[in-house]
């Protein structure tokens, strides 16, 4: 079962929010994605291992997107009326 979630990343000065997948493993532990980050996935043994576990990822991937002098993806809450 995969679950979907919002994760608060907190960098010097910068707060984003990230929607992530979380899926249980068959055999034990979690994987945990960002979609709007590709390639941004991360594992743990416990689902708070895998939430800290994938906001240092996405600390990294931020950091790495702005030494390469990439765009940091951002994203946006659309309101549904």
């Amino acid at each position: 079962m995969i679950q979907h979630g919002e994760l608060d990343v907190r960098m010097p000065e910068t707060h984003l929010r990230y929607t992530v997948l979380m899926e249980k493993n068959e055999d034990g532990g979690y994987t945990v994605s960002v979609p709007l980050l590709p390639g941004c996935i991360s594992e743990g043994s416990t689902w708070e291992e895998a939430l800290r576990h994938i906001e240092e990822a996405i600390a990294g991937y931020i950091e790495v997107a702005g030494k390469l002098g990439r765009p940091i993806p951002v994203e946006v809450t659309v309101p549904i009326s």
